[in-house]
């Protein structure tokens, strides 16, 4: 029997995810719920700090580097606060 190259695989998330479903749902796995989560999160104004903490990201750059192109309305905000402390 040949032995198997590199490190063991961790088992995955998905057979537990497909029971959860009742083998009905969608393919995913877990890392796609914690993208689906944060994104959600940032979409609905959570401030990107308490994402960072919630996710366990060592540093908020690491955060903001993932899904900072999930907020298009970032410019928007953005622009209204430099107005609102010009005018």
């Amino acid at each position: 029997m040949p032995m198997a190259k590199g490190p063991p695989k961790p088992p995955t998330t998905k057979p537990l995810l497909r029971r959860a479903f009742g083998g009905a749902g969608p393919d995913i796995c877990f890392h796609d719920l914690r993208h689906t989560y944060a994104t959600l999160l940032l979409s609905q104004g959570t401030h990107p700090k308490l994402v960072q903490e919630l996710l366990g990201h060592a540093t908020i750059a690491m955060t903001l580097d993932t899904y900072s192109h999930f907020l298009p309305s970032m410019g928007d905000q953005t622009v209204r606060a430099m107005e609102t402390a010009l005018s």
